[in-house]
């Protein structure tokens, strides 16, 4: 389990995957869980510049003001779903949106929100032991493509996809999706793959990596 240093959330964070829950028959894909985050002790801070040099600086992209969100739409895939709050629970790990709501959406509360500066997770489920879930054809989505981020504040928030990749669970690449960013980003991620029926959980993660415009 690898652990990065996510700034955004002033966290250790080092991937787990929840298992799928309880079983299904083999015909029918069991519920899943995106990836949870673990929380550890902070780094230790880096030493600062010498005497005399100035401090370095990151150049601060597109952002807004910090706003929950409210409701995320997707057109091209037909996604228009609240959001709620994604928590991390006793044993250290971010908890998944509710199974059972195929319309719904969650983002981790005490991280980035969506339009700020900072990379932001949205997860939701591709389906449910019964139907198919809001992130059911999240990799339909292109270069190019643009969804929309409904704020508490009123505001709209404007993303464009920069690319969609699937990664298998085992070699999950921590620092690339939740890396902190100088600009406004946004990870949309679900469940892909085979279901493997003796996890209980499927074999891959789909990440939609996005940017505000």
């Amino acid at each position: 389990m690898t652990a990065v240093f996510w700034s955004g959330a002033g966290l250790l964070l080092a991937t787990t995957l929840l298992g799928g829950g309880e079983d299904t028959p083999d015909d029918a894909h069991g519920p899943h869980a995106p990836p949870a985050v673990s929380a550890a002790p902070s780094a230790s801070a880096p030493t600062g510049p010498a005497a005399g040099e100035p401090a370095p600086t990151a150049p601060a992209g597109r952002h807004l003001p910090r706003s929950e969100p409210t409701r995320l739409v997707i057109p091209g895939i037909d996604v228009d779903a609240p959001f709620t709050d994604l928590a991390i629970d006793s044993k250290g790990q971010l908890q998944p949106p509710p199974a059972h709501n195929t319309n719904l959406v969650g983002w981790y509360a005490k991280g980035v929100s969506p339009g700020e500066r900072g990379t932001a997770i949205i997860a939701g489920h591709v389906d449910t032991a019964t139907s198919p879930a809001v992130f059911a054809r999240l990799g339909e989505l292109e270069k190019g493509d643009r969804f929309r981020v409904l704020r508490d504040d009123g505001s709209k928030a404007t993303f464009v996809v920069d690319e969609t990749e699937s990664f298998d669970k085992d070699d999950f690449p921590d620092e690339r999706v939740y890396a902190d960013t100088p600009d406004a980003q946004v990870r949309l991620i679900t469940c892909a793959g085979d279901y493997d029926h003796s996890a209980k959980d499927y074999t891959e993660n789909l990440v939609v990596f996005a940017r505000l415009v």
